[in-house]
């Protein structure tokens, strides 16, 4: 047992961390939104979102909707982003100030402590190309309508679960700096469920080249020991 003891102590500790992280990636153990849960979230948001009541209107009943069919799983959440030329104003968004991506950066930043406290995390984020056309600058290869085109900005985050995306939106600090945002940039917010999910390959491989290394490092001490 003792000459085994460094052993037996990193395999605690290994395994601490990965009920750790387990746990950090599923709170509430899967467990669904009720729909009583669902309202005493939209009521710690009702009249705290920045933006006029009748688009706030809208957004708690999709919310409401989009709660009380929880079914327990992961969430992507495809943030489609269009900087405003100038900063919004409306109701709640009276001490933004600077530039709509200075305001946007001033949100980000704020919101990533939060997200990382919800096992939440960003999987992929970044500005858009600049397609240079017909004189004008574009975001889109396909897809002409004005609407659907000149994106600024795309991020994609992954939540564990759908209550880690009420308990953001319903946190007193989120609350605080989503002025900022609402202010910054038209957006448009896309629930999507994991289909098809691939990680880097260049982590794989590497992962991969890495246990061959280590397998091929114990093989040869073994042998050694036996011979």
């Amino acid at each position: 047992m003792k000459t085994h003891r460094f052993e037996w102590l990193l395999g605690a500790v290994l395994a601490a961390l990965f009920v750790t992280f387990w746990i950090w990636q599923t709170p509430g153990n899967l467990r669904k939104l009720s729909s009583v849960e669902v309202d005493a979230y939209l009521h710690r948001m009702e009249g705290k979102l920045p933006g006029e009541p009748a688009e706030q209107a809208v957004f708690l009943a999709r919310m409401r909707a989009f709660g009380l069919a929880d079914d327990g799983r992961p969430v992507y959440m495809l943030n489609a982003m269009r900087y405003y030329p100038e900063l919004k104003r409306g109701p709640g968004m009276e001490g933004v100030r600077g530039t709509p991506r200075q305001a946007n950066a001033i949100y980000e930043k704020a919101v990533m402590p939060i997200l990382f406290r919800l096992g939440a995390y960003p999987l992929f984020g970044g500005e858009t190309m600049v397609v240079r056309a017909d004189g004008k600058a574009h975001s889109n290869l396909d897809g002409f309508d004005p609407a659907i085109d000149d994106w600024s900005r795309i991020l994609v985050v992954r939540y564990p679960s759908r209550r880690a995306f009420f308990e953001l939106l319903s946190d007193p600090q989120w609350l605080k700096v989503a002025p900022y945002k609402v202010a910054a940039l038209e957006i448009a917010l896309v629930p999507v469920s994991a289909q098809v999910i691939i990680p880097d390959l260049r982590w794989i491989m590497g992962g991969a080249c890495l246990i061959v290394f280590l397998a091929a490092g114990w093989l040869r001490a073994v042998r050694k020991k036996r011979s």
